[in-house]
């Protein structure tokens, strides 16, 4: 691990807020790529993506705020922390999707088509945003014995973000980065097989994280939240999973009309 990048000076230059800057625009870029590929005025796309990519910071960041409440209630000093924290993702995908649903009649594209094109870059950009949760030893595992476990040693994480030191963990920040690169490759292998509709990329990606997403909070040992017995994002994805077949479902059908 390796919190700090660089010191400049008094100025500490941190590995996750570079990767996670890094994450936003090689998401962009690759919808930008992608539009152009399909006759889609590439400059719109990049306008619109800039709005999203704000509306995503601020989404995973009152996310975050959501989730430890109690804590910011007791430590109202602690908000202004939140500045130089990443978030979470759940927080800023919905933030981003509210702001795409209200501002892609102003740049006249289509809903569904225009999320499709997004898709495979958020599962890019959640790659690289994991790397930089193992950097700065955030999103970090519970304890464990399995050989691949991770032991963090960097006194900079646990007074950051808490990060147990000394203890071998589960490193879930990979085991979400490898989730997310299986998904991106699903998602570009299967993108013009079978029969294609509006929407397919978008909820297929919705419905394959929602599931792994699921399946990793389990090995997490970060404080998270805890909502009807499940971390917060494990009730997001219980919400989202169903969803997303729904509408896979209501948009083939909708096509085959």
């Amino acid at each position: 691990m390796h919190p700090i990048l660089v010191q400049l000076g008094n100025w500490p230059i941190y590995s996750y807020g570079v990767l996670l800057a890094a994450a936003y625009l090689v998401a962009l870029q690759l919808a930008v790529v992608r539009a152009r590929q399909r006759g889609i005025d590439g400059n719109k796309v990049m306008d619109l993506g800039i709005y999203l990519i704000i509306a995503a910071l601020v989404g995973a960041k009152l996310m975050l705020v959501i989730v430890d409440f109690k804590y910011f209630f007791q430590n109202p000093r602690e908000l202004m922390s939140i500045v130089r924290a990443g978030g979470v993702f759940y927080g800023g995908l919905i933030g981003a999707l509210i702001t795409a649903i209200v501002l892609v009649r102003r740049y006249q594209f289509r809903i569904w088509t225009t999320a499709d094109l997004f898709a495979p870059g958020i599962a890019l950009g959640h790659v690289i945003g994991r790397l930089g949760c193992l950097l700065a030893g955030c999103c970090y595992g519970r304890p464990t014995d399995v050989p691949w476990a991770i032991t963090f040693t960097n006194p900079a994480a646990a007074t950051n973000v808490g990060t147990p030191l000394g203890i071998p963990l589960h490193p879930t920040q990979l085991y979400d980065a490898g989730a997310e690169l299986l998904i991106l490759i699903l998602l570009l292998v299967t993108e013009r097989r079978g029969r294609t509709f509006e929407g397919r990329t978008f909820w297929l990606y919705m419905l394959l994280y929602g599931i792994s997403r699921f399946i990793v909070e389990i090995y997490r040992g970060d404080d998270r939240g805890v909502f009807f017995g499940v971390s917060t994002s494990q009730f997001v994805s219980i919400v989202v999973v169903p969803l997303a077949i729904g509408m896979l479902l209501r948009l083939r059908a909708r096509a085959r009309a």
